[in-house]
């Protein structure tokens, strides 16, 4: 049966792993190959890889980067970057990429996810939806080129159009959140999750197994997504990759989920 994931996302900046607050003042925290295998021994149970510059200084997806962390990788990778057409996304899959994720091109021209979904399968396309609360009100915005450019356009609303054109899976991010690590949004994850089934990650906040747990136990089948609370370790923010062991995430998730029968 289907179960929550949990799952590192990693940004590359320069060829380099880094990390940001809100999407501001990327830290350089090592080499994104070497985070792979790291994350291979630990058994994770998939990778988002979202090459942060690609986009904003309008280059396509980084084909040799992508085929080298491809070939690292032992569980699903997801990888996101300057893709803005069905070819890019064949040749990514081709490469062994399980998933295609983009974002500002979906933003500005929607029909591709329904292309993308009928050329490689819906399971293959994912939306990134970087999303920021409105500076007065409770409302919030998509906004894209690394929190740069506002849409002005509402995540639940545009979930539900991802959803008739057949996105596979929403990946719903908050900037204000980002790098903070002191939980996630609910609000903003109840929004989305109220008006749309298809299946979603959820990325900005989490700072502890705590947080991934409280996400888990109010929204069941979901992807809980982690950057800074996996590649960080204590007050000084200290390099040190991590993952929840298997045990540990079991008893997470049967914890958070009780009517989840263990593997």
């Amino acid at each position: 049966m289907l179960r929550p994931r949990v799952i590192p996302c990693l940004l590359v900046s320069d060829k380099g792993l880094v990390k940001t607050v809100k999407f501001a003042n990327p830290k350089y925290v090592g080499d994104p190959i070497n985070a792979v295998r790291i994350f291979n021994e630990k058994e994770v149970d998939e990778l988002i890889v979202l090459d942060i510059d690609a986009t904003v200084n309008g280059v396509g997806p980084d084909l040799k980067m992508i085929e080298r962390l491809a070939a690292e990788c032992r569980m699903p990778l997801c990888y996101g970057g300057g893709v803005k057409t069905v070819e890019q996304a064949r040749v990514i899959v081709g490469l062994g990429v399980e998933k295609v994720a983009i974002s500002s091109a979906a933003l500005d021209n929607p029909q591709l996810v329904a292309e993308i979904a009928k050329e490689l399968g819906s399971q293959s396309v994912v939306v990134v939806l970087d999303v920021k609360k409105k500076m007065f009100g409770a409302k919030y915005e998509i906004w894209t080129h690394n929190g740069k450019v506002n849409t002005h356009k509402g995540p639940a609303e545009f979930a539900k159009k991802l959803e008739a054109l057949g996105v596979g899976e929403i990946v719903l991010n908050s900037i204000d959140n980002d790098g903070v690590m002191k939980g996630y949004d609910m609000g903003l994850v109840q929004g989305v999750r109220s008006v749309t089934t298809v299946p979603m990650s959820i990325v900005g906040g989490a700072g502890s197994l705590a947080d991934i747990g409280a996400l888990i136990k109010k929204f069941g089948i979901i992807g809980a997504v982690a950057g800074s609370f996996f590649v960080f370790k204590g007050v000084y923010k200290a390099v040190l990759i991590s993952y929840p062991s298997p045990v540990e995430k079991e008893k997470l998730i049967l914890s958070s989920c009780p009517h989840i029968s263990s593997n």
